[in-house]
């Protein structure tokens, strides 16, 4: 009885006079709240997706499950969606379309936000890129290869990014879009509330952490799940702000399987340790001619025949590896934080240019 009330309330709700938006701002909010629910509640239902200290979520059995039922959810709401858009809203199937970021494709649309992305973790692809050697496996593709072919990496790459900013972009933004009298005008609201919807969705890791970890303090867990809540919330409005612009739902998939591969970026600390230490004296020579030095000027000769002698010379002088791998770690950790601080003004200064698309959903002449 309950399905057929909220039923019929959601089909008035759908009716309206010319003077209201196509979508009145209650049946967005419904759409909103069922979309969030379809796409996380599946997940509970079954012990085959459910999480347990026996079975995790990174288990490939749960993995293989949880993509089924997102796959069949996201299925569920784009019908749902579309059949709003085409029998209520009389919009085009064309139009349709282009509200929901699917056509047109535009390349160079697509890739230029992803660029943008690029510049704010210019820090880390430095630090990954250049200080840990990755460079010729990104060129040789190897590990983009051996991601894709695991499961953990075919979920955090393809099918969460594509399914993820399917429901929450694609299918979410333009039904409050349309729920508003004014979308360009009302730009601001769509950008900054509803990504709340996709932060929302990630609290259930909370309850699957103690599921998984059931003697973690409840502290921890839950300003870890804050925490979540917060990034993933802040993403929501870049990626909102993205999808208005260019109106692609690809250049947003793109960001985000982007940002999954990426992580957080380093903040604080050193970089490059380990680079420093295979250049700055972690070498089997280095090490030999480093020891030689300390006998010669300490008298124990035992440090390079292996015999352990008694000191003679409490004060004894800083091995030259040692002294290389600081002068390395320095230098790179003060590039890392020069690129990073570059990267992060010309992700300020490109912030508009970069997102500039004719496919967009709103005007954005007034800012």
């Amino acid at each position: 009885m309950a399905p057929m009330v909220l039923g019929l309330r959601l089909w008035q709700s759908l009716a309206r006079t010319e003077d209201q938006p196509i979508i009145s701002a209650r049946t967005a909010a419904a759409l909103s709240i069922t979309y969030t629910a379809l796409y996380v509640l599946p997940f509970y239902l079954s012990s085959l997706t459910r999480p347990s200290p026996d079975l995790p979520r990174d288990s490939p059995s749960v993995i293989r499950a949880r993509v089924r039922l997102v796959t069949l959810s996201c299925t569920i709401c784009s019908v749902i969606t579309i059949c709003i858009l085409s029998f209520h809203a009389h919009v085009p199937r064309l139009r349709i379309l282009k509200l929901l970021g699917w056509y047109p494709i535009d390349i160079a649309g697509t890739a230029k936000p992803l660029l943008l992305t690029a510049l704010l973790f210019a820090g880390p692809l430095f630090e990954k890129g250049v200080v840990e050697g990755r460079w010729k496996e990104w060129m040789r593709g190897r590990r983009l290869y051996e991601c894709l072919n695991s499961w953990i990496g075919w979920r955090n790459y393809v099918a969460g990014p594509f399914t993820e900013e399917l429901l929450f972009r694609s299918l979410l933004l333009p039904v409050a879009f349309l729920g508003q009298p004014n979308p360009s005008a009302s730009k601001l609201r769509l950008i900054l509330l509803t990504p709340l919807y996709f932060g929302i969705a990630h609290i259930h890791h909370f309850y699957e952490f103690k599921l998984t970890h059931p003697r973690t303090p409840l502290l921890p867990t839950l300003l870890m799940t804050l925490f979540q809540f917060a990034y993933t919330t802040v993403f929501g409005w870049y990626a909102a702000f993205v999808f208005l612009r260019t109106g692609s739902l690809w250049s947003v998939v793109l960001c985000h399987a982007f940002c999954n591969w990426m992580g957080l970026p380093r903040l604080w600390g050193k970089v490059g340790r380990t680079a420093a230490r295979e250049l700055g004296g972690s070498r089997r020579a280095d090490q030999l001619m480093d020891a030689t030095v300390l006998a010669e000027r300490s008298g124990d000769q035992g440090a390079v025949s292996g015999r352990s002698q008694p000191r003679r010379n409490g004060n004894l002088p800083q091995p030259r590896g040692a002294d290389r791998h600081w002068r390395w770690e320095v230098a790179w950790t003060a590039a890392y934080y020069t690129v990073l601080l570059s990267g992060v003004l010309a992700f300020w200064k490109g912030f508009w240019a970069l997102t500039r698309s004719e496919a967009g959903l709103v005007d954005w002449d007034g800012r």
